[in-house]
């Protein structure tokens, strides 16, 4: 990490004409478009402001990389593979391959498993 003295950034950026204010923080976290995410913990956060331009935030600290994980809300039940196999006339695989593509969602498992078949 950079050893920037937080005091020497601000007078610095004052020279140049930006506003700098510190903010307090214990965790700063980005969320990436993969569904992973960036956390920086313990920060040293400053939100810099020059005039006709959007603020910028200034983030320094320890960061770590956070993969994502699968939650129970995406697990497919054995209930759900079941109705879509029998609502579909497929096999229990071909239902949960489907389920599987579709996010679980049964009805669009369905459909899209009935126009494959017809």
């Amino acid at each position: 990490m950079l050893g920037f003295n937080p005091r020497d950034l601000r007078r610095m950026m004052k020279r140049m004409g930006l506003e700098v204010e510190q903010v307090s923080a214990t965790l700063v976290s980005v969320e990436l478009d993969d569904g992973s995410r960036l956390e920086v913990r313990e920060p040293q956060v400053f939100i810099i402001k020059a005039k006709g331009q959007q603020p910028m935030m200034y983030v320094m600290g320890s960061m770590v990389r956070i993969e994502p994980q699968a939650s129970e809300s995406e697990e497919i039940s054995e209930e759900d593979v079941r109705l879509v196999a029998e609502q579909a006339g497929v096999s229990l695989e071909e239902a949960r391959r489907a389920l599987e593509e579709t996010k679980g969602d049964i009805a669009e498992a369905i459909l899209r498993l009935q126009e494959k078949r017809g």
